[in-house]
């Protein structure tokens, strides 16, 4: 599809934050938080006002007092804890300002990673976040802006674009992604990422992520005069940049599969000036506003937007996370995993997932879009329907083990009652030696046996319940 001049316009600002998550060692979040400080990154806090022009660039600002009213009084103590709380996001967050190219046989970009972000999160998962931006100073085109996501989102190479893109820094050059990040923008951060789900792979950690592709979150500012057309919300949305040859690429050639795309995943209140694109793997703001408007709406970005998307794609791995132990617990059929998965699930819906976090209607919008894009509701439905299969597989668990037990002590209080334990108590009383049960006679042999077999089941009974609730309260005690 040839896209004339006008679909390709210079940019006035290209902003891009990567978000990879991870899914980390179990009992290390405390290690990975020490190392992270040595490393100086810095605990975020909302009441600290000076950090809110410390990592977003040179004309960026965020709001922590808009940020603390944008979200409901009762999220703030998970996404903005004032302490260190292992059941809360704990962000640290490093500046950097490091100066790099990228390069490929269509482009030559310069852009800088202003900082990074480190997001320790409940259930061992973890959320990397780089923050990017191109050179105001070149023509950039809409293209060129575009293509720059796109190549920067995949860690590893997986075609022919990726393999033709190569990024300098300090004299240096990383042919994949993967290396510029943990070698040179997070090098701390890969010892502590867990490999067992994928051994051999250094990325594929979860199995529900796509192609080794980090999220994205843009802001693309466009000239005033400039109609953002169905063509441009589009391409947005797919990251659609330029092709082998250089030209605009466009992952669709039908005009009314574009607008039924657009109209499913865009959110446009503030058309035609403002839209916001919601795909899988992309959140991307396009505008046409006014240099003060255009930076408003990009701190946004940085600030309220960022953690509506982070938290959801929270709620996306832990949902997915649950359903996958679902189906390791159904095969192994062990009762602590049992209960170990009831308790996540508990302390998922109600710590973490709420109806309503949002106290603004349109960042409400917002966020519920992209929680529908997520499909984070039906994934939620599913998990409920697990916790009750769980409840009940317990159930029938615990009644068969009742019924079983009921059976033995029913069939030793009637044997005890027929024959009665004093055929033989007195035989046992004072001292005594074992030559007397060479007089016994078969009944006198039964209630013998009845008698110690009875201590014995009890003092077994006793033992297993004590094993079991030391089990348990060790177990609740480590993962606290």
């Amino acid at each position: 599809m040839i896209i004339a001049q006008s679909e390709d316009p210079l940019l006035h600002k290209a902003i891009f934050q990567f978000i990879f998550p991870f899914s980390l060692e179990k009992n290390c979040q405390d290690q990975m938080r020490e190392s992270l400080v040595t490393e100086e990154y810095v605990p975020f806090r909302l009441g600290d006002r000076g950090m809110e022009n410390r990592f977003y660039g040179p004309n960026n600002r965020i709001s922590h007092r808009d940020m603390e009213r944008y979200y409901l009084p009762f999220t703030n103590h998970v996404l903005f804890p004032n302490r260190e709380d292992p059941e809360a996001f704990r962000r640290l967050t490093k500046a950097l300002n490091i100066k790099a190219t990228l390069h490929s046989t269509q482009l030559h970009l310069e852009f800088t990673v202003y900082s990074v972000d480190i997001v320790l999160c409940p259930f061992n998962t973890g959320f990397l976040t780089i923050r990017t931006e191109i050179n105001p100073d070149q023509k950039v085109a809409y293209s060129q802006a575009l293509e720059f996501g796109d190549r920067m989102r995949h860690l590893q190479d997986t075609n022919k674009l990726d393999l033709n893109t190569v990024i300098e820094c300090n004299g240096c050059s990383y042919n994949e992604v993967e290396d510029f990040v943990f070698q040179v923008v997070t090098p701390r951060v890969l010892a502590f990422i867990d490999r067992s789900p994928m051994e051999g792979a250094h990325f594929e950690k979860l199995p529900f992520f796509m192609d080794e592709r980090m999220f994205v979150i843009g802001f693309c500012s466009l000239p005033e005069d400039c109609d953002i057309t169905v063509l441009h919300r589009y391409r947005a949305g797919r990251l659609d940049g330029i092709d082998l040859l250089g030209n605009a690429r466009v992952g669709a050639s039908h005009i009314p599969y574009m607008e039924h795309y657009c109209d499913k995943f865009e959110y446009d209140r503030w058309a035609p000036n403002t839209y916001y694109l919601t795909d899988e793997t992309n959140f991307i703001c396009l505008t046409r506003e006014k240099k003060e408007n255009s930076n408003r709406l990009a701190n946004q970005m940085y600030g309220e937007y960022y953690y509506g998307l982070m938290l959801n794609l929270f709620h996306r791995i832990v949902l997915l996370k649950l359903s996958i132990a679902y189906s390791q617990v159904q095969l192994e059929r062990k009762q602590e995993h049992t209960q170990d998965l009831i308790r996540d699930i508990t302390c998922f819906s109600a710590k973490y997932y709420f109806v309503e976090i949002v106290a603004q209607t349109q960042g409400r919008e917002i966020f519920h879009q992209l929680r529908n894009v997520y499909g984070n509701d039906e994934l939620f439905e599913d998990v409920k329907q697990t916790l009750n299969d769980l409840y009940k597989y317990q159930e029938t668990r615990t009644s068969k083990q009742s019924s079983y037990l009921l059976t033995i002590l029913t069939i030793y209080t009637v044997i005890s009652g027929i024959y009665g334990m004093n055929l033989v108590i007195e035989d046992l009383d004072g001292s005594f030696n074992w030559s007397f049960l060479m007089k016994y006679s078969a009944y006198q042999w039964i209630a013998f046996v009845v008698t110690f077999s009875g201590l014995a089941v009890a003092f077994l009974l006793v033992i297993g319940v004590l094993w079991q609730w030391g089990r348990d309260f060790i177990r609740r005690h480590n993962k606290n």
